[in-house]
């Protein structure tokens, strides 16, 4: 790679950063739709590798992902809002029954001030927040008249998400081609092979690991509502979520379950209901879900797909948590081919000069 191709490719760089900075509050619904074309291109591949035109499979497929969408909102959503309500309703309790049982014994054993937990606070600030959220149309009408340009943005945005998403799987393939024919052709092999290795990390987790959680967190959701946990979707969720890092969905979900039913239930036959829904997705996980959707394939590791979304975010907001995994993954190629480097350089292998022995 010459001189005057490095900086081309770093000013490329630099100006895609500065874009994507300056315009984060319009990006949301595209990159929303890429993710969602680079999602469903490999089964929109298959179905023309089968003789079906391009429009069509990808047609397929789009119907396919706004009925999946659609019926999870349509189910998951007002359960999860109900119980949100049902939540903030049972602070109250759940504060005086911590001021009760359990900070007194913290204050005891530990010495730990009770003033510090400020349980007031937290939950006045909780029920506040919620009550804002709750009444979001007063605002909005409010503002409609003042602000008429940001409604209809917000709702352009919305409708943005389904058309990107269409368009971009349609073409994703000529666009993929046409970017490799802009890249010098000095570099374009190597260019190829290190955004193969990122399709591989990044389809990893987002093909395999966010299908398995979402797959556990329907489990986990599904199987809590059985044993009529009442906080079955909120605690399911979270549990699904928080798989991301191995087994610590599982502690998360299991522990919040049982802390909820004890809550709840009087009889033990509801404990024992939640310990089998959990030990029945983690057998589904380790058995069915990952081998089948991961498999043995490489992807991005837990802590940094936690740090890579922490820092997207602090970075850049909302866009910056859309794009934390796909930079990660280019990052974590990158890393690997330094690595490479590295162990076959003169800086690794040249030997320590031999040290003057004093006869």
């Amino acid at each position: 790679m010459t001189d005057s191709q490095r900086w081309f490719i770093l000013g490329v760089l630099l100006i895609v950063i500065a874009l994507i900075y300056l315009l984060k509050p319009i990006l949301p619904p595209f990159l929303v739709g890429m993710v969602l074309a680079y999602l469903g291109d490999p089964i929109a591949d298959k179905l023309e590798a089968k003789g079906m035109s391009r429009t069509w499979a990808v047609t397929i497929v789009f119907t396919a992902l706004s009925l999946v969408g659609s019926l999870l909102l349509l189910i998951m959503l007002p359960q999860l809002i109900i119980q949100i309500k049902n939540l903030i309703q049972y602070l109250p309790i759940w504060q005086e029954w911590l001021q009760v049982n359990v900070i007194p014994v913290l204050h005891s054993q530990l010495g730990i001030d009770p003033g510090a937990f400020k349980l007031d606070t937290i939950t006045q600030h909780i029920t506040a927040t919620w009550r804002d959220a709750g009444s979001f149309l007063t605002p909005i009408i409010k503002s409609a008249t003042a602000s008429g340009v940001a409604i209809v943005t917000a709702l352009a945005n919305l409708f943005l998400v389904p058309v990107v998403t269409f368009y971009l799987l349609r073409d994703w393939d000529i666009m993929m081609a046409k970017i490799s024919s802009l890249l010098p052709r000095s570099i374009e092999p190597v260019v190829k092979q290190l955004a193969s290795e990122c399709d591989e990390v990044l389809g990893a987790f987002l093909k395999g690991q966010l299908i398995v959680m979402l797959c556990l967190g329907l489990i986990y959701s599904t199987g809590l509502w059985v044993v009529g946990l009442q906080f079955a979707v909120i605690i399911g969720l979270i549990a699904g979520l928080a798989s991301i890092v191995p087994y610590m969905g599982f502690a998360i979900g299991i522990g919040a379950a049982l802390i909820a039913a004890a809550f709840q239930f009087d009889s033990m036959l509801p404990f024992v209901g939640v310990v089998v829904v959990f030990i029945v997705g983690q057998i589904l996980e380790g058995m069915v879900l990952t081998p089948l959707l991961v498999g043995d394939r490489i992807g991005l590791h837990p802590v940094a797909v936690i740090f890579a979304i922490l820092a997207g975010g602090q970075l850049f907001g909302f866009v910056g948590i859309l794009i934390a995994l796909p930079v990660a993954a280019i990052i974590m190629v990158l890393l690997r081919h330094l690595h490479d480097i590295y162990k076959l350089s003169d800086l690794y292998h040249t030997a320590p000069e031999p040290t003057q022995q004093d006869d």
